[in-house]
């Protein structure tokens, strides 16, 4: 979702500052380094190189900076120290730091809740040195088997809610257009990292100005969630469906709307997804050609009106579902003139590339077409295809249908297609 409305704003004439950070350090990375004898760093790097694995395999392009929380130590001791001096936090004599809820009249305000609202509904841990049962951890004094850091309270950790906004601010400053994340984020994280960051900025404008919540991946309509135990991870979902599938099987669905996964669910994206390559092989096939007419001039026209609604789609809160309804009609209408061409119309090669140009900017914002082709880059699957197809051919003329067929099998079951038109044999990779 994040990478589509980067994509988006890019494309608008924004510059894009793109933060994305890891908490490197908690509870279950620390539990988890225990329990295998390792430090809390290798933990947090191998979960790090998987996660960009998978956003790799998903066409996800890497923000600017990655932070991680055990890098902005200093960042974070600070926004504590400037909470404590300010009134909005307060050290107990074990050496943990809260924060003080009541004493930010804005807090609620993000998730529509009053302060009597949460504390009734929710389940708060019996802590006698907290002054209010809803004040939150900013730093967790040191304990055994766990790495700490110096600070004026002593040795410890940061709290979670803490480290968001002490990042945000360092990387964005005090004031920054957006700020995004789950629907679970928006109680209690989120309204914390407002309470924490306000209070140390000066001026009436301050933090995020436009909050961004997506909807829950669910199953059968639950949440998917390991609690449930009916979760499944991209890297288990890519044994079966390309990455390039599983990206545009979620944006076919606004971002604030649950998601329900299913296996059937990503065979239809991925059929929709095949219409989409088989234009882009046409647009591939017919960009090779020279023509001078003067008959796509419609559908450059045509090609205009689809990328001003995809951008109007884009426009109202990102509406990739709508968009993408766009593309497919460009899509349709590329094949028809195709279809023209095949059937003998004179070729437009400059009304055309307009067309075609419309096409992959959509295309370039969805994130398709993107990833790298199994073959090298010195032509020699093209060189083997032409042998193949040629004997194919041969075996054709002479009748002989056995052979033509074993090769058009063999190859399919390789992984490759072929296709006998008009004006020649087709071949693409499935």
């Amino acid at each position: 979702t994040w990478d589509v409305i980067r994509r988006f704003l890019s494309r608008k004439g924004y510059r894009v500052r793109y933060i994305q950070n890891f908490t490197d350090v908690d509870d279950k990375i620390i539990n988890a380094a225990n329990r295998e004898g390792v430090t809390w760093k290798e933990i947090s790097d191998r979960y790090i190189a998987a996660y960009f694995k998978a956003m790799d395999a998903l066409n996800v392009r890497r923000a600017d900076v990655f932070p991680r929380v055990s890098e902005t130590m200093a960042e974070i001791i600070r926004m504590i120290e400037t909470l404590i001096e300010r009134g909005f936090a307060y050290v107990t004599g074990a050496g943990d730091v809260y924060y003080r809820v009541e004493a930010f009249a804005h807090y609620g305000r993000l998730s529509g809740r009053s302060l009597e609202d949460m504390e009734a509904g929710a389940r708060v841990e019996v802590n006698e040195t907290k002054e209010h049962p809803m004040d939150f951890a900013l730093w967790k004094a040191a304990k055994q088997g766990e790495p700490s850091w110096d600070s004026p309270w002593g040795k410890g950790r940061p709290g979670w809610h803490i480290e968001c906004s002490a990042m945000s601010v360092k990387y964005l400053g005090e004031v920054f257009d957006f700020h995004g994340g789950g629907n679970d984020l928006i109680f209690p994280h989120h309204e914390n990292e407002i309470a924490q960051a306000e209070p140390c900025i000066e001026g009436d404008e301050k933090f995020a100005r436009y909050w961004l919540h997506n909807g829950f991946i669910t199953i059968d309509n639950e949440k998917m969630s390991k609690s449930k135990n009916n979760f499944f991870t991209v890297k288990d979902i890519l044994k079966e469906f390309p990455g390039e599938v599983i990206r545009f099987f979620i944006l076919q669905t606004h971002y604030r709307s649950p998601l329900d996964f299913s296996d059937e669910r990503l065979h239809e994206a991925q059929a929709a997804l095949d219409r989409l390559h088989n234009v882009h092989d046409v647009i591939v096939e017919l960009s090779g050609r020279e023509g001078t007419a003067d008959t796509a001039a419609e559908l450059a026209a045509q090609a205009e009106t689809f990328l001003h609604d995809f951008d109007a789609a884009m426009d109202d809160d990102f509406n990739t579902a709508l968009a993408i309804s766009q593309m497919f009609g460009l899509a349709k209408e590329i094949n028809r003139y195709h279809q023209e061409v095949e059937r003998g119309t004179s070729f437009d090669a400059a009304n055309f590339k307009k067309a075609a140009d419309v096409f992959y900017t959509m295309a370039e914002i969805i994130g398709i077409f993107e990833q790298e082709e199994m073959a090298a880059d010195d032509g020699l699957a093209d060189a083997l295809m032409d042998i193949i197809i040629g004997i194919r051919q041969e075996a054709r003329a002479a009748k002989n249908w056995a052979v033509a067929d074993k090769i058009r099998d063999g190859l399919k079951n390789a992984g490759v297609v072929i296709e006998d038109t008009p004006t020649g044999v087709r071949w693409k990779r499935t």
